[in-house]
């Protein structure tokens, strides 16, 4: 049945995409991790805090199911935007770590106990009647983009870049061919 394949390759897809998040957090000090790389303070550890709480909230509270661990309400009148964005020194990397296997893992249930057309309901949202489909689609979209961002602070950070196997000099002469091209359409 299509729908189940369908349920089965985003989910599929999520679970990659998760694993690759964590990875690029590998080998780095507790201070690069939670540094500032942008100007509005994204950092690496914080785009998996967020994430948590993401899974969490998507597959728990939009299906019915509360999370165990309990989540902060952006109704909360001591909520400020972007908490979930950065991690407080009294919490450690090993507890976001837990925090997010911990929100994925109930994800996991979610997804595997509901039909890929079960309701769900995003009050937040403009249309928020939405079905578990959405769902997927919007975590596995969230936690791609913010992959993405993960990948480019890493390279920022040290270089590393994952899925290719060019030396720095490789990388080097590729640059030099890019900023060519740019330069040659810019006149």
């Amino acid at each position: 049945m299509i729908d189940e394949f369908a349920k089965t390759n985003l989910h599929n897809a999520l679970r990659y995409t998760r694993d690759s998040l964590l990875s690029k957090l590998e080998g780095l000090s507790e201070y690069v991790v939670r540094r500032p790389m942008t100007r509005t303070g994204t950092n690496l550890l914080g785009l998996v805090k967020h994430l948590g709480q993401s899974e969490a909230r998507y597959f728990g509270e939009v299906f019915d199911r509360p999370y165990p661990d309990g989540l902060p309400s952006f109704f909360d009148p001591g909520y400020v935007s972007h908490d979930h964005l950065w991690v407080p020194s009294t919490e450690t990397r090993a507890d976001v770590f837990d925090g997010y296997r911990r929100a994925c893992a109930f994800a996991d249930e979610t997804i595997e106990k509901l039909p890929i057309d079960a309701p769900g309901h995003v009050p937040w949202w403009p249309q928020p009647d939405i079905k578990l489909f959405n769902a997927l689609v919007h975590l596995l979209t969230e936690t791609s983009r913010h992959a993405g961002h993960a990948d480019i602070l890493r390279e920022e950070l040290d270089g590393v870049v994952g899925g290719t196997e060019r030396t720095a000099e490789e990388w080097a002469v590729h640059r030099a061919r890019v900023e060519q091209a740019a330069r040659d359409a810019g006149q």
